[in-house]
């Protein structure tokens, strides 16, 4: 499968993330095992988590994704042929959140232990910590470069503004750079990677692995109608948030390029999206063989630029806001 650096790195990963916010969430251990044996099989090795993952099912502390994927390597030996990317920063309970130097050092070991591993390959700020200097927090990553816990170091969630500044602390201060960033982009939601962080990664050649690739879901044709509400837990906000005007005319045009190409949907969003300037691996996830499948051959689709153009202009957010 084709692999693309990620950023300066060292790192190349295949063009397409696996999500694993939906490990102790909407999968099983059991089936998560089947979807992590299919994956790696498949060459879609890259594996995005993060210590949160999933605190917001009732019952669950935080951790459980980690956890999942740390039996799973410890019952199979596959470290060495997976990337491992997971997150810090988020909210785990009291006194548990942010980028304070104290704190990450603290998160990592806990994610290390739950991981089963002893390094992680991208370790990332999961969202942005004004209340401590971005120099604190780069040179807390440093130590665990040096350290040999973490490989590379990348952000999520970070504006533009935010992410330049933390490129420039790094080159002043001799410190890692964030080699990756997430944002939010799919064919619904381009206005914030566009406008701001899509200039920044291309003149920085920073990869970029965008989160909510298919909308949660939207993208694949599954919400239609207010009717489709049932179809998951998320339905009613996903219809409330997506099935407008221009989300129809997007539906459309993925329907369009879908008959044409013999592809799903889904398929067609996510090699859209590919073509994109700067993208390197847009972050999905599958619960179960049957969808991984679907992933696999979406890594494989090339749309033609004609087509590329369809969807291009059916989701313009420059002419209109919705």
């Amino acid at each position: 499968m084709q692999r693309r650096a990620l950023g300066r790195s060292g790192l190349t990963v295949p063009p397409l993330t696996f999500g694993g916010n939906v490990f102790g969430w909407t999968v099983s251990e059991v089936d998560a095992f089947s979807i992590l044996d299919a994956l790696v099989d498949a060459g879609l090795n890259f594996i995005d988590t993060a210590d949160v993952y999933s605190r917001w099912v009732p019952g669950n502390r935080g951790g459980e994704s980690e956890v999942i994927i740390g039996r799973w390597l410890e019952k199979t030996g596959k470290r060495d042929q997976v990337i491992i990317g997971t997150k810090v920063g988020m909210d785990m309970g009291p006194g548990a959140k942010g980028l304070a130097p104290a704190y990450i050092n603290r998160a990592v070991d806990d994610s290390l232990a739950r991981l089963h591993t002893d390094y992680i390959d991208l370790y990332q700020a999961h969202e942005d910590d004004e209340s401590t200097p971005l120099a604190d927090t780069l040179g807390a990553f440093a130590k665990l470069i040096e350290q040999g816990k973490v490989r590379a170091i990348g952000a999520s969630n970070y504006t533009s503004i935010r992410l330049s500044e933390a490129l420039i602390e790094s080159e002043r201060h001799g410190l890692p750079r964030y080699e990756s960033i997430q944002p939010e982009y799919n064919v619904y939601s381009r206005e914030p990677y566009e406008s701001g962080i899509q200039a920044v990664a291309t003149a920085q050649d920073i990869g970029v692995i965008p989160y909510f690739a298919l909308a949660a879901g939207f993208l694949t044709g599954k919400y239609r109608s207010a009717a489709d509400a049932s179809k998951s837990l998320r339905g009613k906000k996903i219809i409330e948030k997506y099935l407008n005007p221009r989300g129809e005319r997007i539906l459309a045009a993925l329907d369009q390029v879908a008959e044409s190409t013999g592809a799903t949907l889904g398929q067609v969003a996510l090699a859209w999206q590919l073509a994109q300037p700067g993208i390197t691996s847009p972050i999905a996830s599958a619960t179960s063989l049957e969808q991984l499948n679907e992933l696999v051959a979406a890594a494989h689709l090339e749309l033609a630029p004609a087509d590329i153009d369809v969807i291009t202009q059916a989701s313009a957010w420059q002419k209109e806001h919705v």
